[in-house]
């Protein structure tokens, strides 16, 4: 509730306009000296004050008021104030309003526009205080990022800024953090800051992806082995564990260490001890855990193929990483950082690169930006060139042609899938198809892209002869355009 300040020697006054302002929902304080009004102040929080502008019995000249209001405006510099005199002084009135008094009301007032002053005055108030607050903390992050090693990430999100400001702050201490989020978010740059601002950061930062070690050398790999405990083992090896001692060793993709390695690693998570494959010699490190996974490990805790006791021995404290098409801010600043400032993006390439989903993050999105740079005909990158589909009135004119990044392609097939070509003559006129359009047509990807001579004129007349448009309809370049128009004996004027 919002609470008004009423200062006026009148006790009817006062009474009048506390019950007109109760009955509107406003919590009301009244005193009738400045005195007790700058008392008040010093002890309460208020949202506005309405002031009367003479105190003294006779008295007309406003200075009383005058002198309030500089008072309170030297203790509370936003605070919106409202001041109120049946004795109006124009002067007076034109000095504190240039001051920053809010309102100036004549006595009797109108309560209908009393009452909405006072609701916009309150508004802009407590958007002001929002404002500085939110100034006050963008300030401190500024000097804490500009203090931070950052390792490199690049972001524009707010939900990025909140990832990265938790992430410095756990990094000064020694607890174990779970990073979660989907694969290709950058799990593995949140790991790097982690350990790049903490105290151990001249220490050694052992990385170990366990989804991708084998599972019978899985022991040997975290905890080292002597020479002979296994076939090929000739001389004794060091593990991660051991390799991380005093420093930092983070576990990506914890979720799938299968459980006989999670019993092991719950061990030394808890004492710090190991013995290494094929030895009865029990070694004693002490490291900093930081894990990773895109599991959703609680699942799989009620399933029973993770162990909950290990969870929260690695989850003190969760670092939550969003996927990128809810960071949607840190997008442009990415595609920018990953093409290189040699090339810009045109609009509709914006649009396209801010509607596709990402489902492979980042990772999908710098592979993107790879293929862009490869195949770019200009210096001004085009959705095509990303392999998306324009966007119109805010939805997709095709579906995207961007293979998951884990699915291999030929060059041929990158530089020619997201092409729009014409059909052959059999085919109705101006039909247009994308490469997989035209293989369910019968057409071969090669056939699809050899565009006659009525192609080239039926697109020419359609177009008025504009080049540009001539070769976006043909899916064509303007140099390769050109060319069939030579080889047709067709004007290029």
């Amino acid at each position: 509730m919002d609470t008004i300040l009423i200062v006026d020697d009148n006790h009817a006054i006062c009474q009048a306009l506390a019950l007109m302002l109760e009955l509107n929902d406003y919590r009301v304080l009244t005193c009738h000296s400045p005195e007790d009004a700058l008392g008040l102040l010093a002890t309460q929080d208020v949202d506005l004050v309405i002031q009367d502008m003479n105190f003294t019995r006779d008295t007309t000249s406003g200075e009383e008021g005058r002198q309030l209001f500089y008072a309170l405006r030297e203790r509370q510099g936003n605070l919106p104030i409202i001041l109120m005199t049946a004795w109006t002084q124009l002067e007076t009135a034109v000095e504190l309003v240039k001051a920053g008094a809010a309102d100036y009301m004549g006595k009797p007032w109108d309560d209908a526009k009393l009452l909405n002053s006072i609701k916009n005055l309150i508004s802009l108030y407590k958007l002001s205080r929002a404002n500085h607050r939110l100034e006050r903390v963008n300030h401190q992050r500024q000097v804490a990022i500009a203090d931070a090693d950052l390792c490199g990430i690049v972001f524009g999100s707010g939900a990025m800024q909140r990832c990265i400001d938790l992430a410095l702050q756990l990094a000064r201490s020694d607890v174990s953090v779970l990073i979660t989020g989907p694969n290709g978010a950058g799990k593995d740059k949140l790991a790097d800051i982690l350990h790049a601002n903490s105290p151990l950061k001249n220490k050694p930062f052992i990385k170990v992806n366990v989804g991708a070690l084998p599972m019978d050398l899985l022991e040997a790999e975290l905890f080292g082995a002597e020479a002979g405990a296994f076939t090929g083992a000739t001389k004794a090896r060091i593990g991660r564990f051991e390799a991380a001692d005093g420093g930092t060793l983070f576990l990506d993709e914890i979720g799938n260490l299968p459980l006989s390695g999670q019993v092991k690693l719950l061990r030394v998570l808890q004492t710090g001890e190991f013995e290494r494959l094929g030895s009865h010699k029990t070694q004693k490190v002490k490291v900093r855990v930081i894990s990773a996974t895109n599991a959703d490990l609680a699942q799989d805790i009620a399933e029973g193929r993770f162990r909950e006791d290990l969870f929260y021995r690695l989850n003190v404290i969760e670092l939550a990483l969003p996927p990128l098409n809810q960071r949607t801010d840190d997008i442009l600043p990415l595609v920018q950082h990953f093409v290189g400032a040699k090339f810009s993006l045109s609009k509709p390439a914006q649009q396209a690169l801010l509607q596709h989903r990402w489902p492979g993050n980042v990772r999908e999105l710098e592979n993107a930006c790879k293929r862009a740079v490869l195949l770019a005909q200009s210096h001004v990158l085009t959705e095509t060139d990303f392999g998306l589909a324009a966007v119109v009135n805010g939805a997709r004119a095709a579906t995207s042609h961007i293979a998951a990044a884990s699915e291999p392609r030929r060059f041929e097939q990158e530089q020619f899938a997201p092409q729009p070509v014409y059909a052959s003559a059999s085919t109705p006129a101006n039909a247009v198809f994308s490469g997989d359009a035209a293989r369910d047509q019968g057409l071969s990807t090669h056939e699809a892209l050899e565009v006659s001579r009525e192609d080239i004129e039926a697109a020419l007349k359609q177009h008025h002869g504009v080049i540009a448009r001539v070769a976006k309809a043909l899916g064509l370049s303007r140099q390769a355009l050109y060319r069939r128009m030579d080889k047709f004996g067709l004007d290029k004027s």
